[in-house]
């Protein structure tokens, strides 16, 4: 018997009393979510807590699911609740249902702070019996990547679920928003080649600037240029630069006692917006144009980025898959070509993302990679060198008259 149990322990909720106080309220609320989340409602069971001290009582109940169950505890005197979802996955597989009933229903109580937990019950087989404790990240609408992860644990901050996982191939991985991210063994792949070719292609980069960059890796790489006086780090989410230095050491490398680099807990169009200061490197390491961070793609965006960049500076950004966002891609490199007077694009497969991606710089070509790396100090490469440079930027066709200017 195999099954997922989650489980979420939510802490100052934002939500309407009635979801505290009220049995009716949250029993409506956990029926419409259980529907919702396509799984089956047997029965439900409330129980209404009589006030005790002066406090008023808060609500415990089920709901009797065909595929298990969901429980839910309320303490309305703290503002905190606990949510327990279980489900068997024996004769399907149910766990994506049994994610979707949990973000919710933790949605519907909007806690300050949330700690969530995830356990794969039951025998893991390794001849093909039984079910491999999956994670899985959707491309598109037609195709999904993943692999089998352990100690997966989960939470919720204020912007966002952020995962951290075991994985056999990868080592340890954080994951945003059901999002691949970075990992321990294949990170150089994504943070070399987002980093190297506009830094290389810069005659002495002295001042750079990263907006998101929570997990250190590209700050890490860029800083191995000795040109660099200092890099300023804009992450929104101070949580996932939290949970990096404690469990992605391997990614960072400690980057974060460099003087060089300055980190800024905040929103980093803000900073975009109200600076004065002129950059060499601006780099956006953000979550995909899909996610909240979309706005940072957009054409007004982009405009005020490029003034921000000092003479002959450049602009970095990820695109997505050519291969699974093709019109994603399209649409951001057409915005990129009506705002920068030069555009290049270029690619790498990336492992943890299972596919090859697209990034872009604005930036001149560059001459002499090999001198400069050698005249800056930069070593501790695993991927990105003068010949890889180079190929980097031979696009395959497809990927070519995608991007081709209208």
């Amino acid at each position: 018997m195999q099954g997922l149990h989650l489980t979420a322990d939510l802490y100052q909720c934002a939500c309407d009393d009635a979801l505290m106080l009220d049995a009716q309220a949250i029993a409506a609320l956990c029926r419409r979510q259980t529907e919702d989340a396509g799984l089956t409602r047997v029965d439900d069971r409330w129980v209404q807590f009589p006030a005790w001290q002066g406090q008023p009582g808060g609500v415990t109940g089920t709901v009797l699911l065909a595929e298990s169950h969901l429980a839910i505890h309320t303490w309305p005197e703290t503002g905190n609740v606990t949510i327990d979802v279980y489900v068997c996955n024996f004769s399907a597989d149910n766990s994506g249902k049994a994610q979707a009933l949990m973000d919710g229903v933790v949605a519907a109580y909007a806690p300050r702070n949330a700690v969530r937990q995830q356990l794969w019950r039951g025998d893991i087989a390794t001849d093909g019996v039984g079910q491999y404790p999956w994670v899985m990240e959707q491309l598109s609408p037609d195709a999904a990547f993943g692999f089998r992860a352990d100690n997966v644990q989960r939470r919720q901050t204020p912007y966002q679920t952020l995962e951290m996982m075991d994985t056999a191939h990868f080592g340890r991985v954080m994951r945003l928003d059901n999002c691949f991210m970075t990992s321990e063994r294949d990170e150089f792949f994504y943070h070399e080649c987002m980093a190297h070719p506009a830094a290389i292609a810069h005659p002495a980069p002295r001042q750079a600037l990263i907006l998101g960059g929570g997990d250190g890796g590209l700050a890490e790489e860029l800083l191995k240029h000795n040109t660099l006086e200092r890099v300023v780090l804009a992450e929104l989410d101070e949580a996932v630069i939290r949970a990096s230095q404690a469990e992605l050491q391997a990614v960072h490398r400690n980057v974060w006692s460099d003087p060089r680099l300055q980190v800024r807990i905040g929103d980093g169009m803000a900073l975009i917006a109200t600076t004065t200061e002129r950059f060499d490197l601006l780099v956006l390491d953000l979550t995909d144009p899909d996610t909240p961070a979309g706005s940072l793609y957009a054409p007004p965006a982009l405009q005020r980025m490029r003034q921000v960049l000092a003479p002959g500076g450049a602009l970095v950004l990820h695109l997505g898959s050519p291969v699974f966002h093709p019109q994603q891609v399209q649409r951001l490199v057409r915005s990129l070509h009506g705002v920068f007077p030069q555009v290049r694009c270029y690619g790498v497969y990336v492992p943890l993302y299972g596919a090859y991606w697209g990034m872009a710089v604005w930036a001149p070509t560059a001459a002499q990679v090999r001198e400069r790396l050698q005249a800056r100090g930069v070593g501790d490469l695993q991927y990105y060198n003068p010949e890889v440079h180079g190929a980097l930027f031979a696009l395959p066709n497809y990927y070519a008259q995608l991007v081709a200017p209208a």
